[in-house]
């Protein structure tokens, strides 16, 4: 294994010299020694005219930044749920402003753009749609998390919060196409806009089927042994998680006008013209989910309204059917008295007539309550 890795010192600075250090070679880095290393780097490159620069395995953000100060390019460092400790290195070397740190580690953030100095701090919430054979009252219908990206003139940290928004095929992606990627951090931050605002797309059209269900349970005829109507707990825990899903959506707008509108010194002017495009869909699935809340509300009203009308229908039945018993009830009274002197008493009919004139007259009243709608 000694003589693979002289073999590789050797080789590869005659074939990458861009890469080579003039200190120290690159298996002399100990992580302990730099802060800039952290466990929670998931990925960290350098990329020169839209390539990416192979390097060790030992590659650290201060490494890809002291490639970047010395022969151009940019460095793309990719975090997944820093520490406040892991994150502190790096930090102090790429210089980030102290708040927008406290908000990259704790997270829970709202989707904004801030500027400090020179550089930009963009926090996207991610939504993804959480598949489920049946909607319930306690079903989740989304799952968010959030990434964050500092975007400077020659680097770009992105900070990913949740187990969902993986940036791993979103690299690749970028790295297939030198062209775009050669347009520096922008290019990144713009990739990572396009990526987080499709997945909205996605979500939109699998909840406008979870809608769509929830709608002809409540507009649908019932069936015989069906419960009529649906479960007011399902229309409102899908409100819960269009609002939870809008919430993700409508802070987002404005800092992408911003984007696609407004000159920025670390916005490449090509790249901007694909921010609009981003705006666009953004503001699109805006209004669906603008829509799904209203729609949302009338349908719930729309249950509330079906029970109440079902609970009075109830109540009239029960009241007829009252009614209805009331008559024997009355004439069976009357003649539990057991008075002595009680006309028709010792009658041969008696017996035979009240019972004629009790079910003649729960008949009459049956029908009377039928004709009306009541039965």
């Amino acid at each position: 294994m000694s003589m693979i890795r002289d073999l590789r010192a050797a080789v590869r600075p005659s074939l990458r010299p861009s890469l080579r250090k003039t200190n120290a070679p690159h298996n002399s880095y100990d992580p302990t020694r730099d802060p800039s290393a952290s466990s929670a780097v998931v990925d960290c490159a350098v990329y020169r005219d839209g390539l990416r620069i192979e390097a060790d395995s030992c590659l650290s953000p201060r490494e890809a930044m002291r490639y970047v100060r010395e022969d151009g390019g940019f460095a793309w460092i990719g975090l997944h749920e820093p520490t406040e400790a892991e994150f502190a290195g790096i930090a102090a070397e790429f210089g980030l402003h102290p708040l927008a740190v406290e908000d990259a580690v704790h997270a829970h953030q709202r989707p904004k753009l801030e500027r400090y100095d020179d550089t930009l701090f963009t926090v996207f919430k991610t939504v993804h749609y959480v598949e489920h054979a049946e909607l319930t009252a306690t079903s989740e219908v989304v799952e968010t998390g959030e990434v964050m990206c500092f975007t400077g003139r020659d680097f770009v940290i992105t900070v990913r919060h949740g187990g969902q928004g993986s940036l791993r095929a979103l690299r690749k992606r970028l790295q297939d196409d030198p062209e775009l990627l050669a347009k520096g951090p922008s290019a990144v931050l713009h990739a990572i806009a396009d990526q987080v605002v499709d997945g909205y797309l996605a979500v939109v059209d699998a909840m406008q089927d979870d809608i769509d269900e929830v709608e002809i349970d409540v507009f649908s005829a019932p069936t015989k042994g069906s419960p009529r109507g649906t479960d007011a707990g399902r229309i409102y825990q899908l409100k819960r998680e269009v609002l939870e899903f809008k919430r993700a959506v409508s802070p987002l707008l404005r800092p992408m006008q911003l984007l696609s509108e407004r000159p920025m010194r670390l916005v490449d002017p090509d790249i901007q013209k694909y921010f609009r495009d981003v705006a666009d869909h953004l503001a699109r699935v805006q209004e669906h989910v603008v829509a799904f809340d209203e729609l949302l509300n009338s349908i719930l009203q729309a249950n509330l309204a079906q029970a109440s009308f079902a609970q009075n229908e109830d109540m009239r039945k029960i009241t007829s059917w009252a009614a209805i018993i009331a008559v024997p009830t009355m004439v069976c009274g009357v003649y539990g008295m057991n008075f002595d002197h009680m006309p028709e008493l010792h009658w041969k009919y008696g017996y035979p007539l009240v019972l004629a004139a009790i079910a003649g007259s729960c008949l009459v009243i049956h029908r009377t309550l039928k004709r009306n709608g009541w039965l």
